[in-house]
């Protein structure tokens, strides 16, 4: 058997297609070292043979090996200062060595230098893992000097530079001393993050805060970069020129004044390392969420550290933490507003800066809570939400779609609470192909009052729809369907074209006319037929036996119609349209007599008729009425009109109409107002109409017991206005209901009024709510707030606030309902929801 004359080695970086040839003439042993690979880079080898025919196939491929960084020794530590000192001892810090070595710093070895001796002598047997250290047994008024190697896994390294002269002498400064460990994280284009230690003398009093000062490298121009001090050991250093090298100091403050600097921090340029790497958050294929890092310049005994507001390490209740690699994620247990904040990550035993950090805002997990929900819960996507639709015959029509579905799709209506099934009044019609669901309901009516729930799966995926038909929502579909079947049953037969309306004709007639539409079966012609009802009555005989409701009727063995007149006094129509209203006033008996008195004064009319002496005929004995404004004299007439003279009399003499004394008149009365009385207003007072021919005097006496009586009413009066004035209200109430969805804040708003202020408490289901955790009332002048933080479905239910003082009390209600998350309430459109949601009455 021919044995090989050599081999050739083959590597790819993982990711890439092309191979590499490693070495250029074949080796012959069976291990070789491969020059030019990547640190933090993974890679993948294979080899062939060369013989004398060619070469070989390929060797299977090795598994992907991530090339690290070699190790060596590191350099020396430098920057010695002096933290603090007392009579024989003095605490050292220094920085750590520029290069690692590749590995971890597994401790110091300090050397000391009396100034007065030749020798020097070590400090420690045993490393020193921390980068400071108290040196004890020392000359008091001495000068001393520090040197320091490090130590990791390739061994000692390199002996530092001695440090400066440092006097052994007690601090006794009321000021702090120097912060120390001044470094930098998280370095960018325009920003980055500094860090520092506080110090370890206190001075006279405890560190209240900091001063951050910049210089540019080269200068000694030391700018302050904050105005006010801040309290924190961390601040973000921003508007940085980009490419430009800066250092940094800080100092310390308390209630003495301003320590000595720290030792400046290393040179940093401000710019972004090429192929930073930035916290990457998410949710992953099991509806975590998470926030993730990576950092390809790792080496073996690096670390990820991860902060929360650089105040150390997040809650281990609260996340849990996983590395595979070069990558470290951080995963929120049970995400909440607790975990709002800044999340930081720095990667150690590196010898340049790798961090990075991210703030989780509201907004951010909002957002992140629908996608872990939709992934854990996926949800069938609805395309358009209930809908309500009246037939031609008046049938409801409820339907929603959704997307188009499985024909293994399952739906669940459900109807107060109770699943229904399809019957010929209430047909169901679920179209799986279209995403249709469909109810139509014959002959609606108070039964179907209520709530309707579509509930729908397909798979892992699910969804239920809601629609609410109750108080205003459902009277206006009735009504329509109502209506809706009414025309259309009675253009089955006959029906009326015009309805019923009045007229006065030249001789003083009231006539009622209507039109009837009837359709002829014979040939579906339609005939139009006049109606009149002809009330024979003149003007002078017009009476109140007159008034009333007129109706006309007509129905043949197809159905029939109906049409109908008020012809009462004072009759009245409310429309509402949402929340405002629109007050329609139809005076129709008044219209109809102010008409005929029109006619009765035309030219050539065949009667004689004198309204103004009717109305004077027929004016009742005046009467005497107290209020609360003061005391009312008044008549009762049958039909008065502005053409009349009215005079009023006191003793008889004619009274001058001024602020205390108000007269005035409606359709059936005049009256005259005493306002405030006092004695001066006790006598007689009389009332003269003038009907254009005669005068007519109406006279009652106001004195004595009567006088007595109706002050002392006037005044019970006066104080039960006053109290119902002052007593405790609800001015500006709450709505009927109010829809809102789990995990959101709801306040419910109101404005209250009374004197003295009202006592308030507020209910839910009829039990006083306690104001503490996720419950908290405001009060501002006459606003009261309740606001309910994260609501959940255990807060749906009736809320009442009740005021109350010594005139009495009111309370206003409202009905919260939650829905949960993917469930898309009548009226509402499926959009993003504020964090906070105000329920308020519109005015």
């Amino acid at each position: 058997m021919l044995q090989p004359l050599g081999y050739y080695i083959y590597c790819r970086e993982t990711g890439s297609e092309e191979w590499q040839t490693v070495n250029n003439k074949p080796v012959t042993c069976n291990e070789f070292t491969v020059p030019g690979l990547k640190p933090g880079k993974e890679y993948v080898f294979c080899v062939k043979s060369v013989g004398e025919a060619g070469l070989s196939e390929s060797s299977p491929e090795t598994d992907p090996i991530v090339v690290r960084p070699a190790i060596a020794r590191p350099s020396a530590p430098r920057g010695f200062v002096l933290l603090s000192c007392g009579k024989t001892n003095m605490t050292i810090g220094w920085k750590p060595p520029k290069r690692k070595g590749g590995t971890k710093i597994l401790g110091y070895f300090l050397d000391q230098h009396d100034a007065s001796e030749l020798d020097w002598h070590e400090v420690n047997i045993q490393p020193i893992p921390q980068r400071i250290y108290t040196v004890s047994n020392l000359e008091e008024g001495h000068l001393y000097e520090f040197r320091a190697c490090a130590m990791n896994m390739a061994g000692v390294g390199e002996v530092s530079e001695p440090s400066d002269l440092f006097k052994c002498e007690e601090w006794t400064m009321p000021e702090p001393g120097p912060p120390y460990d001044v470094r930098f994280t998280e370095v960018r284009d325009s920003s980055l993050m500094l860090h520092w230690q506080a110090p370890l003398y206190a001075g006279a009093g405890p560190v209240t805060g900091y001063y951050v000062d910049m210089c540019e490298e080269g200068t000694e121009d030391w700018k302050q970069i904050n105005k006010q001090s801040i309290a924190t050991t961390h601040m973000k250093v921003s508007d940085l020129d980009t490419g430009k090298c800066f250092i940094f100091r800080v100092r310390a403050l308390n209630k003495a004044g301003i320590g000595p600097p720290s030792l400046p921090s290393d040179p940093v340029v401000a710019k972004s390392k090429s192929g930073t790497n930035e916290i990457e958050l998410g949710v992953d294929e099991e509806g975590f969420i998470y926030m993730a890092f990576e950092a390809p310049e790792k080496n073996d005994s690096s670390e990820f550290i991860w902060s929360k507001d650089y105040e150390g390490p997040p809650d281990t209740n609260r996340v849990q933490t996983e590395e595979k690699g070069n990558k470290s994620k951080l995963i929120l247990k049970d995400p909440s507003e607790k975990d709002l904040g800044i999340y930081s990550v720095e990667v150690t035993d590196v010898d340049d800066d790798i961090s990075a950090s991210c703030t989780l805002t509201q907004e951010d997990l909002d957002k992140l809570l629908k996608r872990s929900h939709e992934i854990r819960n996926p949800l069938i996507k609805l395309i358009s939400g209930w809908n309500v639709d009246v037939l031609e015959k008046g049938e409801v029509r409820l339907w929603l779609e959704v997307e188009k579905l499985s024909p293994n799709a399952e739906l669940h209506l459900i109807f107060n609470e109770k699943e229904i099934t399809s019957t010929p009044t209430h047909k169901i019609n679920f179209v799986k192909g279209k995403g249709l669901v469909e109810l139509i309901i014959q002959n609606f009516c108070d039964d179907d009052k209520g709530v309707y729930t579509a509930q729908l799966q397909d798979g892992k995926a699910k969804n239920q729809f809601t629609l609410v038909l109750l108080d205003e929502s459902f009277a206006k579909v009735a009504k329509e369907a109502d209506a809706k079947k009414r025309e259309w049953k009675k253009k089955q037969g006959p029906y009326f074209v015009e309805n019923l309306k009045w007229k006065v004709d030249k001789n003083c007639e009231v006539l009622l006319t209507c039109k009837v539409s009837i359709s002829m079966q014979c040939n579906a012609m339609q005939l139009h037929s006049l109606l009149t009802l002809r009330i024979c009555i003149y003007v002078c005989q017009i009476t109140k036996a007159d008034e009333g409701q007129y109706k006309a009727v007509v129905s043949d063995d197809r159905g029939e119609d109906y049409t109908q007149l008020d012809l009462t006094k004072g009759s009245r129509r409310t429309l509402y349209v949402y929340t405002y209203m629109v007050i329609v006033l139809i005076e129709t008996f008044e219209e109809l007599l102010k008409e005929l008195c029109k006619i009765s004064d035309a030219p050539g009319f065949p009667l004689k008729f004198q309204s103004f002496n009717y109305t004077a005929l027929s004016a009742t004995p005046l009467k005497i009425q107290p209020t609360d404004e003061g005391i009312k004299i008044y008549t009762d007439v049958k039909y008065y009109t502005d053409y009349m003279k009215t005079t009023w009399f006191h003793n008889e003499k004619r009274l001058e109409i001024r602020d205390r004394l108000k007269a005035g008149s409606t359709m059936n009365q005049i009256w005259l107002h005493i306002l405030n009385p006092t004695d001066t207003d006790k006598g007689k007072y009389t009332l003269e109409l003038f009907d254009g021919n005669d005068s007519h005097k109406l006279s009652t006496d106001l004195s004595g017991q009567a006088f007595e009586d109706a002050l002392a009413e006037h005044r019970r009066l006066k104080e039960a206005a006053i109290a119902e004035k002052c007593r405790a209200r609800v001015v500006q109430g709450l709505p009927d209901v109010a829809t809102i969805m789990e995990d959101k804040t709801l306040c419910l708003t109101c404005c209250i009024s009374g004197d003295p202020y009202p006592e308030i408490t507020w209910f839910k289901n009829e039990k006083i709510i306690t104001f503490k955790d996720r419950y908290r009332m405001d009060v501002k002048g006459t606003v009261v707030t309740v606001t309910i933080e994260k609501v959940c479905n255990e807060d749906t239910g009736k809320y009442t606030i009740y005021v109350k003082n010594k005139y009495g009390s009111e309370t206003g209600q409202v009905t919260i309902s939650v829905y949960k998350h993917g469930e898309i309430p009548v009226g509402i459109e499926e959009k993003e929801v504020p964090s906070e949601t105000t329920i308020k009455k519109p005015e």
